[in-house]
């Protein structure tokens, strides 16, 4: 039983760690305004300061010197569950995710000099921004009920632009620190003499931060006016997470000496995630001088994250080397978006996208009950010679997901919205 109790326990901290490092395994695309507005399509046209975080290569082609500042403001998903897990047994249970809402602002800055055909920029963002809250007493208090990754990006970057060919080329760094919380409770499950039931033992909390270092390539080429191509990849980053790990036995059986655990014990942890590498290519074409088409296509190599393994520095060193797995897999994104210019200074947009899940049905938890999803967008930009404000929202459908693996046997259903607004200054 003591066995069974000390897997339990690092199974439990692993999963709830795992649910909030990769909430994002829907990955946060919208990095802009104006592209959430096109659904995301927007890596070959490229042409506001957010093309920071689309494909770079096109700060190649901005005038001048621009700073952008906005904010991606998204109502975490209503996700609901119908079905039975590990607690409720037999029992048919529906479940509701808190709402909460997420922001994640963004800063982009970008020069061209005037002596040469090169432009540099600075961006300011965050690509796995989550968090997710159960109630504490749900029948998921056994996987997280609180979850929460806060990361923050920077991005130098220098782009060339090759006027002859009318073609520029980017390349930059991707600096990423993050901050990562989860509460939990634990159980462990009786031997067979004794019932074989799930008996609570207490809360289990971490909280982590670490920082990784990648790199990322843009490709913009205009062959005509109408036509233009963009490639972009963004590598893996590695991140070194380290922090602290509490628990808190809450029955008389989890703070059981045979059982190895105190009343309360405290140590130092640390674990190592890879975020996934994207590639990203891209056509836009122009049918009339007012209307601009545009065609993406992402793929982001979540295969990255196969496992994760928690490793305890002291007090809890015997729960070290067992990797929990994950075996995600790599996926595509397929993004159509239009920008069509209403006037001279306004444009109205709209888009659509539909995303693939990288998780497959036997490592699929309520710490991230991810699925395929649809996005719809809607999107206005108002604009003159000193700068702009543009508008965009989206809505997400995730595709119900039914699911029967070892944490639950039902159906997670969820919804989001996202808002971004965002100013351009130009100088």
């Amino acid at each position: 039983m003591k066995k069974r109790l000390l897997c339990t326990a690092v199974a439990a901290m692993v999963a709830g760690t795992a649910g909030t490092s990769f909430a994002a395994g829907f990955k946060v695309a919208e990095q802009g305004a104006k592209a959430t507005g096109m659904a995301n399509a927007f890596a070959a046209q490229a042409d506001d300061p957010s093309a920071l975080a689309y494909n770079p290569a096109g700060i190649a082609f901005l005038k001048g010197a621009q700073i952008q500042v906005g904010g991606i403001n998204m109502l975490v998903p209503q996700t609901e569950f119908s079905g039975t897990t590990k607690l409720s047994g037999t029992t048919t249970v529906n479940e509701k995710a808190n709402r909460d809402i997420f922001i994640a602002p963004t800063v982009y800055a970008t020069t061209s000099l005037e002596s040469l055909p090169l432009s540099l920029g600075l961006g300011i963002n965050s690509f796995h921004p989550l968090a997710k809250r159960w109630d504490a007493s749900s029948a998921f208090r056994d996987s997280a009920y609180e979850i929460s990754i806060k990361p923050i990006n920077f991005q130098p970057t220098v782009a060339y632009r090759f006027d002859d060919l009318n073609l520029s080329m980017a390349a930059g760094a991707d600096i990423t620190y993050a901050q990562v919380s989860m509460q939990k409770m634990v159980y462990t499950q009786l031997p067979p003499a004794m019932g074989g039931s799930y008996a609570e033992l207490g809360t289990l909390g971490a909280d982590a931060t670490g920082t990784g270092y990648g790199f990322n390539l843009g490709l913009l080429w205009k062959p005509v006016t109408s036509l233009s191509f963009g490639a972009a990849y963004r590598s893996q980053i590695k991140l070194d997470l380290d922090g602290d790990a509490n628990y808190l036995a809450t029955t008389a059986l989890g703070a059981s000496p045979t059982l190895g655990l105190a009343k309360t014990v405290k140590t130092s942890a640390s674990t190592e995630i890879t975020l996934p590498d994207a590639l990203t290519l891209a056509v836009a074409y122009k049918p009339t001088e007012k209307l601009t088409l545009e065609f993406d296509a992402e793929r982001t190599g979540w295969s990255s994250f196969d496992k994760l393994e928690l490793k305890f520095s002291s007090g809890l060193a015997a729960f070290n080397n067992k990797p929990d797995a994950k075996n995600w897999k790599d996926v595509w994104a397929y993004r159509f978006g239009t920008n069509y210019a209403a006037s001279k200074n306004l444009d109205l947009r709209a888009g659509y996208s539909f995303d693939r899940n990288p998780v497959p049905d036997s490592t699929l938890g309520a710490e991230l009950p991810d699925s395929d999803r649809h996005s719809f967008s809607l999107g206005t930009g108002i604009h003159n010679d000193l700068g702009s404000l543009d508008l965009g929202y989206m809505w997400v459908h995730w595709l119900d997901r039914t699911v029967s693996n070892e944490k639950q046997s039902g159906t997670f259903k969820s919804d989001a919205h996202i808002l971004g607004a965002s100013v351009t200054l130009k100088f």
